[in-house]
């Protein structure tokens, strides 16, 4: 599920930058190129000849000939959506800049009312796969408006374009193949199967592949239609998450205070303790409560560092960055999804502005970071993972207070040479 800085987010522009954060990097599976090399690209040459050896393929894997023939012939290479794939930026929001326009109020009080009208599908979704409503309704408001948004291009033929491209040639291959198998087995049809720009389906903006292996026909009509049918894209996004590891009746997030001495290099989300230690270092919950004194195992996360809203994430929170490994898009979604369970707004912080560096910031500051022998990956204006972890071990080593937060002064100094 992919990174993206497309404008957030207009209800028109809903599909659009749902595809830009949902594209996730899968393994291709056993969909193999049957081409060298240099038999794919960003042009149509070639196109054809590729897509007939791929009908060959896809009815050695038991497709049956008459649905390849129904959703393949007459697909041609679409030089746009390859295009806007080789061109999309990256995810470079801050939690602040993503979740004030993305946790919206209508948000959350459509998500609520729509478990109160739904109680009883919920209820049955949540015995079924122990996911709450809650979560389900965030990921649905956040992907596609609850159903509202969820995108008009040819599926078939954005896929096709895609893996022919040499990019991510493998893991469309797959995307295909999965949409083949979706149509043989009479769930849509290929003038149905519509969504945005990178093949995504249905309400929780599935890709083919998922909608294949974790698609579920809930509503008991014979097929699974995650286009069409609420119950049969909720039970299958809580069967999805379910199977990236959701424990039944377990916390994933909420807010706390934290103590002004808290040691801020044990802020960090592989750094997992007892909530018992977590309270011994002064952690409180956010009214001011003590926390259990129990062994459940939590991580304090700072979005924003430590002059902003502080949370305590639990195992279950790990479900949302497998959803999507923007760290941004993952709190917010948790954090959405702890509002429509009834929390209140989280505490800003600290009540001044808190600095966010640029997107060129990033980049320059990843550039520092690496030429002092870190490695943050790809220096791409994401403040991920290894971009956090370089940051602390920077400030542990200039005295800084260690919560992982890039900032201007942290900027300035490695510009300096300290």
């Amino acid at each position: 599920m992919r990174r993206s800085t497309l404008p957030l987010r207009t209800a028109g522009q809903i599909a659009a930058v749902a595809a830009a954060l949902m594209v996730p990097l899968l393994d291709a599976g056993a969909v193999s190129a049957q081409q060298p090399p240099q038999a794919c690209g960003n042009n149509g040459a070639g196109f054809d000849q590729w897509l007939a050896g791929f009908k060959q393929q896809a009815i050695a894997q038991g497709v049956s000939p008459r649905t390849v023939a129904a959703a393949l012939n007459g697909i041609t290479y679409d030089a746009n959506v390859v295009g806007t794939d080789r061109g999309q930026k990256v995810f470079a929001q801050s939690f602040f800049e993503f979740s004030d326009r993305m946790v919206a109020n209508y948000r959350i009080q459509q998500g609520r009312a729509l478990i109160q009208k739904n109680q009883a599908l919920f209820d049955r979704i949540e015995q079924q796969f122990g996911v709450p409503g809650a979560v389900l309704v965030a990921f649905w408001g956040l992907e596609t408006d609850f159903g509202a948004f969820m995108g008009d291009k040819n599926t078939l033929r954005s896929v096709a374009s895609l893996a022919w491209d040499c990019r991510r040639a493998e893991m469309f291959r797959t995307q295909l193949m999965a949409a083949l198998k979706i149509i043989d087995r009479g769930d849509l049809t290929p003038q149905t199967m519509r969504g945005p720009w990178a093949g995504e389906l249905g309400q929780f903006q599935f890709l083919p592949d998922h909608y294949w292996n974790y698609g579920v026909d809930f509503d008991g009509d014979g097929r699974v239609d995650l286009i069409r049918s609420a119950p049969d894209a909720l039970a299958s996004a809580a069967n999805y998450i379910k199977a990236l590891g959701w424990q039944r009746g377990q916390p994933w997030l909420e807010e706390i205070r934290v103590p002004p001495n808290l040691p801020w290099d044990q802020a960090d989300l592989s750094i997992k303790l007892p909530r018992a230690q977590w309270a011994r270092f002064g952690v409180a919950r956010a009214g001011g409560g003590p926390l259990p004194a129990d062994n459940l195992p939590a991580s304090v996360l700072l979005p924003m560092g430590r002059s902003g809203p502080a949370f305590l994430v639990y195992p279950n929170f790990n479900v949302f960055t497998e959803w999507n490994n923007s760290l941004t898009y993952a709190t917010s979604a948790a954090y959405l999804a702890a509002r429509v369970a009834g929390a209140p707004p989280f505490n800003r912080g600290a009540g001044k502005a808190i600095p966010v560096l640029s997107q060129s910031q990033v980049i320059e500051l990843q550039r520092l970071l690496n030429a002092r022998g870190h490695h943050v990956g790809r220096v791409d204006g994401i403040t991920g993972s290894a971009t956090r972890q370089a940051v602390k071990v920077e400030q542990m080593r200039l005295g800084l207070p260690a919560d992982s937060y890039p900032t201007p002064d942290l900027l300035a100094a490695l510009r300096a040479g300290r």
